[in-house]
């Protein structure tokens, strides 16, 4: 996610990273206080996009911040697929950078 903020940095677009440490007990707080400032929510992760942690996490914020936002929650996550034992496989359906960013784009152009 470093990568692609600086990247979309460059192109003029800023961008806040909120990174939870943990995802139980999740600081909840501080997405609350990130959406109620931003106004748009951009959910990356490692885990496979479909039934995962971050659709959990844009469902919430959806029912509960849904007043604040001003597009719909966008998720990049891993592809929905079986994990891959080896490596050089595994970064292939894992989320680049460039994916982060090119989703980050189109949400800025929301």
């Amino acid at each position: 996610c470093m990568t692609a903020a600086k990247t979309l940095a460059e192109e003029g677009i800023e961008v806040e990273i909120l990174d939870l440490r943990t995802l139980a007990p999740y600081d909840w707080n501080s997405i609350e206080e990130s959406v109620k400032r931003n106004h748009k929510v951009l959910i990356a992760h490692e885990e496979s996009l479909s039934w995962g942690y971050g659709a959990e996490l844009a469902a919430r914020i959806q029912d509960e911040l849904f007043d604040y936002l001003d597009a719909p929650v966008r998720r990049v996550g891993a592809m929905d697929c079986f994990v891959a034992y080896a490596p050089e496989l595994e970064e292939v359906i894992l989320p680049q950078p460039e994916n982060v960013a090119q989703a980050a784009r189109d949400l800025a152009l929301y």
